[in-house]
């Protein structure tokens, strides 16, 4: 037998090797829980809408799943001042810190993408890259009022206090359209970092200290970046598609075309390839609406368009209503779209001009085919000849396009072999009446069952 403190020293040693060896299996997974992540997100083209509802959820999927910032690469050369303030809001009372990264090379963060940027709590740029021009502009591309530049000045000036930026800067961009490239900007303290990649951006900003959260409920943190793996955050087909059809223009161009072509349809009824195009292009033309600010006068002037446009197919005259749904499209294309949104005009007035010409043309159309003469059914045999067999009593029956019809005398009664004409039909039943001499043995055979 052992000793008793021989066999008390090896259960002890044979714990320390067994509590040692748990600790080495356990190490890479704790490691793994513990390696920081950032949520990453791609902002191309226009502010939109969609742009703000992808950004807002991207903030509280960062913060539900703990993510230590949101990444937002941005290349944009604007967008809507309605979009970008609700934007700005989001980020600047936003719990999790926000990274703006104007990215890659010969990317721009202009108009609203640069409040966006000022708006961010740790703003970089790669090198080639430049921000500003932020001067409000309307639909059609004109400075906008002295009252909206002021406004957007406001705004700006408070973006940059907040996140303690050049205010000089926010300043000149706004009323003068100032613009500088990532260098400049880093030097007027625009930017806090220039980076040529996401890995550098978020070696560098790595122990930065921010503050997050509403002014109510201001917290600092320090981001820990450093070698952080990105959890895209994608906005996905559909969301791709809104933002596709986040436009004046293909709302208004949906709108028109769509209408015209269920006007054609009406007028000339065929395939139904004209109603299903158009009513494609309407439901297009309302998601449309459904991403942009749009107001109901213009889309109820829409409505008395599409009214008017049918009044012209339906009592086709001088075009009294083709002219009337024209101006009123030309109206609703005007007011249709809040704030700073507009149909440019060169879309606008030929989408509105090939409407109301098209519904005169369908107009004329429908008319030219109530007043041709039938080609199918009773109407189309009226005036027909042919010859009569197998009378029974005050009917008989003739052969005609093909098939057989039951015939009686309108003032007399039938014959067999007797030629006759269609002058009219009762329910099933043609009317005929004695159409001169019975043809010849040869044509006789025509008739002949």
């Amino acid at each position: 037998m052992y000793p008793s403190s021989l066999l008390s020293s090896a259960r002890g040693i044979t714990q320390i090797l067994l509590v040692a060896l748990g600790c080495l299996l356990a190490a890479p997974a704790v490691s793994a829980a513990q390696s920081p992540t950032v949520l990453a997100m791609r902002v191309d083209g226009t502010i939109t809408p969609v742009v703000a509802g992808h950004l807002e959820e991207g903030l509280r999927v960062a913060e539900r799943d703990g993510h230590e910032a949101l990444l937002v690469e941005m290349d944009t050369p604007g967008g809507l001042l309605q979009s970008t303030r609700e934007i700005v809001q989001d980020v600047l009372a936003s719990e999790v810190p926000v990274i703006v990264y104007v990215t890659p090379s010969g990317a721009r963060a202009a108009s609203a993408g640069a409040y966006i940027a000022l708006s961010a709590h740790v703003a970089a740029m790669a090198p080639g890259t430049h921000i500003g021009a932020g001067t409000p502009v309307t639909g059609q591309g004109e400075e906008a009022s002295e009252k909206v530049v002021n406004d957007a000045v406001a705004f700006a000036v408070s973006i940059a206090e907040q996140r303690e930026r050049s205010t000089d800067f926010a300043r000149d961009m706004v009323r003068d359209g100032r613009s500088v490239s990532d260098q400049e900007a880093q030097r007027i303290k625009i930017v806090d970092l220039v980076a040529p990649s996401r890995d550098a951006l978020l070696t560098e900003a790595d122990g930065r200290r921010v503050v997050v959260g509403p002014q109510d409920a201001e917290r600092e943190v320090v981001l820990r970046t450093a070698g952080a793996q990105a959890v895209q955050h994608e906005l996905g087909f559909f969301g791709e598609l809104r933002q596709m059809l986040a436009s004046p223009e293909l709302a208004y161009l949906f709108l028109s075309i769509g209408t015209l072509a269920v006007i054609y349809e009406l007028a000339s009824p065929g395939m139904g390839f004209g109603g299903v195009l158009g009513a494609i292009l309407l439901v297009l033309g309302f998601v449309a609406l459904s991403v942009l600010p749009f107001s109901v006068g213009g889309l109820l002037l829409l409505a008395l368009a599409a009214v008017l446009f049918v009044a012209e197919v339906l009592t086709p005259g001088v075009g009294v209503f083709a002219a009337g749904g024209t101006v009123s499209l030309l109206f609703a294309g005007a007011l249709m779209f809040r704030g700073e949104l507009g149909v440019d005009p060169a879309v606008l007035w030929p989408a509105a001009l090939v409407v109301g010409g098209g519904s005169v043309l369908a107009g004329r159309l429908a008319w030219r085919a109530r007043k041709a003469p039938a080609t199918t059914g009773h109407q189309a045999l009226l005036g027909r000849e042919a010859l009569v067999r197998r009378v029974e009593g005050d009917i008989g029956q003739v052969l005609l396009e093909g098939a057989w019809w039951t015939v009686r005398g309108r003032d007399a009664e039938v014959s067999d072999g007797q030629h006759v004409r269609v002058v009219d039909h009762d329910g099933l039943e043609l009317i005929v009446e004695p159409a001169g001499p019975t043809p010849g043995p040869g044509t006789e055979q025509e008739y002949r069952p």
